[in-house]
């Protein structure tokens, strides 16, 4: 057998359940990179921006991963239907209660598990310095089980995660968030 032809049957073993996983996955690492471009200009202490800046790029490294993953197995990078657009900005906030609108009934409720409500993402945006840091910390930390979580719920259904380069990114998801929710987790109790 050919290393191509090892690959391409790698890629066989998706089921839509793993194609709507990388879809929201890439909506839930931009909104982390979208805290970490807050961080640059809000916070203070340089342990958190360093971590910051680590997270965002692993998290943007990933999400070409993803959109890769979906483009070989011609799959689209967003969903759409009944599970709705895989990004927050094709969102139509008004079917979610004026997610846009501050004090609509969707300003507590996140696009998706672990990521922050507009309520929290305005809040973050508003604040600066320590507060600004602690608030990152405390959602980001958030955000990271979101995503594992996810993981969690993704590796529930029967035929799901089979595919080599997804089961491979499953585990570094897992491994990777793990840790870095234990890195904030010490950065935040020494704030």
């Amino acid at each position: 057998m050919t290393a191509a032809e090892a690959l391409r049957l790698g890629r066989s073993t998706f089921i839509a359940a793993d194609v709507a996983f990388m879809q929201h996955m890439i909506v839930h690492h931009a909104q982390a990179v979208e805290m970490v471009e807050l961080l640059e200009r809000r916070g203070s202490h340089p342990r958190v921006k360093l971590l910051g800046r680590r997270i965002a790029l692993s998290q943007q490294a990933e999400m070409d991963l993803m959109r890769g993953w979906l483009t070989d197995r011609d799959q689209p990078l967003e969903t759409r239907g009944a599970g709705g657009p895989a990004s927050h900005a094709d969102m139509d906030h008004a079917a979610h209660g004026g997610m846009g609108a501050p004090g609509g009934a969707a300003e507590d409720t996140p696009v998706m598990g672990g990521m922050l409500t507009p309520r929290q993402m305005r809040t973050l945006a508003a604040a600066s310095g320590a507060a600004f840091d602690r608030l990152f910390l405390e959602g980001m930390i958030q955000h990271h089980q979101g995503a594992l979580s996810m993981v969690d719920e993704l590796m529930a259904k029967p035929g799901a995660g089979e595919d080599t380069l997804l089961s491979d990114f499953l585990t570094s998801v897992v491994a990777d968030q793990s840790a870095e929710i234990l890195r904030m987790q010490s950065l935040l109790s020494e704030l």
